[in-house]
């Protein structure tokens, strides 16, 4: 009965298995890291291990729509803020509400804490509090010293995080988590899961990756991976997209590139232009210098070197190789 819980989550089978044996021996550790690639099953697997937590190892609707609504009174869901007039908009709102996003969401200090209070209360109506914690490799190192106090001393509370980047996160927080390994599908698997998709949104991706092969080597056997780089395809202007598969050739080019990146695209679109653009000079040239000077390109990103100065450099170095 248990297994029928995770019906939806396809080609992760060592998952499955180990969180249904978990279910169904009642035999949990206080925090797990689902580790793998972003858009492969992690959220949905967290979702339904809590719900079968919450049922008994068995499904029930009520608990289910509450836990993917995220109004489940005894469960907190943590993802990256951005810092927008004094408020912490989550990554998922921020759309929405017109924030701008030129600089990368994080994992606040002060969420953290809330997180370690929430763990630290009496739960209302499940047998313990639940947390997921998504992109925790986008804390600060103040976030991260406080949660890994957090999971030295758990509590009667159950913490997921969802990473996709877990080399990044401290070792003595990887440690002091069960690691449930996701890995990435084959293009079959793919195939089915974006086929199952409503109003032919996965048939149109597939569509769209056949024709820029660099999207289908990016989502690497995520079928997630592949909507959101569509997504992130079709909201780069096509003048943009178009400049960038020639490399500037003179420093004016260069730096009126640079200009026009970033003035014209937000911070998670630089980093993803980046990401797509490394893909697109290798398969062009084969060069590693290229890509070395673009990875340095992110980490001064990351870690909030002015924009426009960042792609200036860049691309002045760029055309030197």
């Amino acid at each position: 009965m248990t297994e029928m819980l995770f019906g939806e989550l396809q080609g992760q089978p060592l998952a499955q298995r180990l969180l249904v044996a978990a279910l169904e021996n009642r035999r949990l550790a206080p925090a797990y890291l689902f580790s793998g690639p972003d858009g492969v099953g992690r959220r949905l697997a967290a979702l339904r291990f809590l719900e079968g937590l919450l049922g008994g190892g068995h499904s029930t609707p009520r608990e289910r729509r509450r836990l993917e609504e995220r109004n489940h009174p005894d469960l907190l869901w943590v993802e990256p803020t951005y810092n927008h007039q004094g408020r912490l908009i989550p990554r998922s709102e921020a759309e929405s509400m017109g924030v701008s996003k030129r600089t990368p969401p994080q994992v606040r200090l002060e969420q953290i804490r809330e997180l370690s209070r929430f763990l630290a209360r009496q739960p209302l109506q499940s047998p313990r509090g639940l947390v997921i914690l998504e992109q925790p490799e986008a804390m600060a190192e103040g976030a991260a010293n406080a949660l890994l106090k957090t999971l030295e001393e758990p509590g009667h509370g159950l913490l997921i995080l969802l990473s996709a980047a877990p080399e990044r996160l401290l070792t003595t927080i990887r440690s002091r988590c069960q690691q449930i390994r996701f890995t990435r599908l084959s293009e079959e698997c793919m195939r089915s899961v974006l086929a199952q998709l409503p109003e032919g949104q996965g048939e149109q991706a597939l569509g769209l990756a056949a024709s820029h092969p660099e999207l289908l080597a990016l989502a690497a056997g995520s079928p997630g991976a592949l909507l959101d780089h569509v997504r992130m395809w079709d909201s780069i202007p096509e003048e943009l997209r178009q400049r960038l598969r020639i490399l500037p050739t003179t420093p004016l080019q260069a730096l009126g590139l640079a200009r026009d990146v970033s003035e014209q695209l937000e911070g998670d679109q630089q980093l993803w232009m980046i990401n797509w653009w490394q893909h697109h000079l290798w398969n062009a040239s084969s060069q590693p210098e290229r890509l070395k000077r673009l990875d340095r390109l992110r980490q001064h990103l990351l870690s909030f070197v002015q924009p426009r100065l960042a792609w200036e450099v860049a691309l002045l170095n760029l055309i030197e190789t």
